[in-house]
């Protein structure tokens, strides 16, 4: 058996998949949660298999409970759930150790192989996804994108620096590059033009 926690904070959604998934092959839901604060617990109790998560969750985003659970459990298998991919997005959960990617709107069956697919420690990028994960049309490095995203989420130049290990000179650089690429005179401007172009 397959064991997984299934957060999703579309409730009709979750509960549809914790009731098909076990049907559909060897996979047992020890956990639903549905937020991101709820996720990270649950997943650190239960130590599933695989988590799933829903890219965009109330309370902590999928990219921050992808960062709460691999820092205690780095080897966490992670499929990502996702609607609106956004190429940044992807990149950066990619960076951050994410093994799948699969659409929402994907049938029960196809999110349950690509959760066994996972668990033989294999990985699962659907295709159309994988495509907008390669687009290079965004003129920030992977820093000035870690630096914007966490500056949408209304953290200070000081816990930035602290989040991503950086000095906090050295966060004001990569602010001022990201500022000077999107034409924008604030650094939460310049993260509310990257967002705005699925940068983030």
């Amino acid at each position: 058996m397959t064991s997984i926690v299934l957060a999703d904070d579309e409730t009709l959604l979750r509960k549809a998949l914790a009731a098909i998934l076990p049907l559909e092959a060897g996979i047992t839901v020890v956990a639903e949660a549905a937020d991101g604060h709820e996720a990270v617990a649950a997943t650190l109790e239960h130590h599933p298999d695989v988590l799933v998560l829903d890219l965009e969750m109330p309370g902590l985003d999928g990219l921050s409970v992808i960062e709460h659970v691999r820092e205690v459990r780095p080897e966490q298998a992670i499929l990502m759930l996702t609607r609106h991919a956004r190429p940044g997005v992807l990149r950066t959960a990619l960076t951050l150790g994410v093994r799948g990617f699969v659409s929402k709107a994907a049938e029960p069956s196809h999110i349950a192989s690509v959760i066994q697919t996972l668990h033989s420690g294999q990985r699962w990028i659907d295709p159309d996804i994988s495509i907008l994960a390669v687009i290079d049309d965004c003129p920030l490095t992977e820093r000035e994108i870690d630096v914007l995203r966490i500056t949408s989420e209304g953290y200070s130049v000081a816990a930035i620096a602290s989040k991503l290990h950086l000095t906090e000179g050295t966060v004001r650089n990569y602010l001022s590059h990201a500022m000077q690429k999107t034409q924008t005179t604030t650094r939460h401007d310049a993260a509310r033009y990257a967002r705005e172009h699925d940068w983030l």
